[in-house]
Parts: C-alpha cells; sequence; structure tokens
C-alpha cells in the first residue's frame, strides 16, 4: 500500500507536467545518524539576518528542526495547505522554537539566497522561529536528513525525542492533510509533557536533499 501511494504520487506528478529524476521523486530515508532518546547533537549555522545560531541556545526549550525546499512538491504540499505554516504558528504559541533549515547545495534544486529566504517566507506567511542556512550540508548530514521535509524533535533536556515525517500520508496531494497523523505535533506535545513519542522515528518522505558533493 506504501509503495502503490508513491506511485500514484509520481505519476500525478507526471501528468501535472513535472519530470521526476531519481534524485528530485519521493526518496524515503531512514534516520541514522541522530538518534532518538540521545542529546541531539550541537551545531552552529548562520540565520537569514547574518547571526550565528547555536542549537545550545535554545536549552531548556522544545526545538523543531524542518529541512526544506521550496522547490519540492512534498514540501509544496504542506506550504500551500497552510499545514506547515499552522504547524509554526502554535509551536510558537507554546513557546517551541521552530528552526527552519536549508541545506540544498548551490546551483541545486531548493538552493537560496538571503533575500530570497526572506522572500519565501513572507510570500508563504510562514512563522519559523529562525532560518539557517547549511550550504555545506554539515548539519543536514550530521543529523541524516535525506529529504525534505524531513523533521526532528528535540525536548528541554536538548534530547532527540523524534525524527522522520512530517505526518503518515507520503503523497504531494493537498487533500491528504486532513485526516493524516501529524506526527510532529504529536512528539511536540509528547516532549512538552515529558514522554516518549510513539513512535520515535518514522521513515520520512520527500524530495532527496541535494547536498554538496
Amino acid at each position: 500500500m506504501f509503495r502503490r501511494h508513491l506511485l500514484l504520487a509520481g505519476a500525478a506528478l507526471l501528468a501535472g507536467g513535472i519530470v521526476i529524476t531519481q534524485a528530485q521523486g519521493p526518496a524515503l530515508a531512514d534516520t541514522t545518524t541522530a538518534t532518538p532518546g540521545k542529546p541531539a547533537p550541537a551545531f552552529k549555522a548562520v540565520d537569514v539576518n547574518g547571526k550565528p545560531v547555536s542549537l545550545a541556545d535554545f536549552r531548556g526549550k522544545t526545538v523543531v528542526l524542518e529541512w526544506t525546499n521550496h522547490e519540492c512538491p512534498f514540501v509544496q504540499k504542506h506550504y500551500k495547505s497552510g499545514n506547515m505554516q499552522n504547524l509554526q504558528k502554535a509551536a510558537a504559541a507554546e513557546g517551541v522554537v521552530w528552526l527552519t533549515l536549508l541545506s540544498s547545495a548551490p546551483g541545486e534544486q531548493g538552493h537560496v539566497s538571503v533575500e530570497q529566504a526572506k522572500q519565501l517566507t513572507a510570500e508563504r506567511n510562514a512563522a519559523p522561529g529562525n532560518v539557517l542556512f547549511d550550504t555545506d550540508g554539515r548539519i543536514g548530514k550530521l543529523y541524516g536528513a535525506q529529504v525534505t521535509p524531513h523533521m526532528y524533535v528535540i525536548d528541554a533536556k536538548g534530547v532527540l525525542a523524534y525524527a522522520g515525517a512530517i505526518d503518515d500520508k507520503p503523497s504531494t496531494r493537498l487533500a491528504d492533510v486532513d485526516g493524516a497523523r501529524n506526527y510532529v505535533r504529536e512528539a511536540v506535545a509528547a516532549a512538552k509533557a515529558g514522554k516518549t513519542m510513539d513512535p520515535p522515528v518514522t521513515r520520512a518522505y520527500g524530495c532527496t536533499i541535494k547536498y554538496v558533493s
């Protein structure tokens, strides 16, 4: 059934005139580097305002990491439906830090300039706590992020609480957002309550991240 959903998603994209290559298609990934239940890997990055940001800056707060690529149909599904923005705003209202990461290499799909990143945030009415550049892919590889969107939740103690898909509907259909099991929302709630997310790891779906070779 899972494979059938992916094949149908691919067919729909082709019908819409979007050419899918292996690198851009509905790739799947298991998180292998960062491990739920263990301390989240520390990192530092520069945000859209040129300010250095460290994961350690948010110790004591729940943190969500979102890997994104605005050209990816799977990412577009969650932004065009308003699902990602709603999650971001709900997280902010609860004091959760939301960090959106850009790991696409220069010249590759999803790579943007500082101004383009700011414009995308404004145009989509997105509400991340910050947008971070990971052009060399160091942070993405540290976490084992392989697709967009690839999601991670870190609890207030700095322990990785969840890694994987945003939900249980691996498709590009906007209609599939309704009724989907939203793993990120559940993981945030569990982390804030001091409980263990079940499951702590799911298989992420989306477009393969185009890292620097």
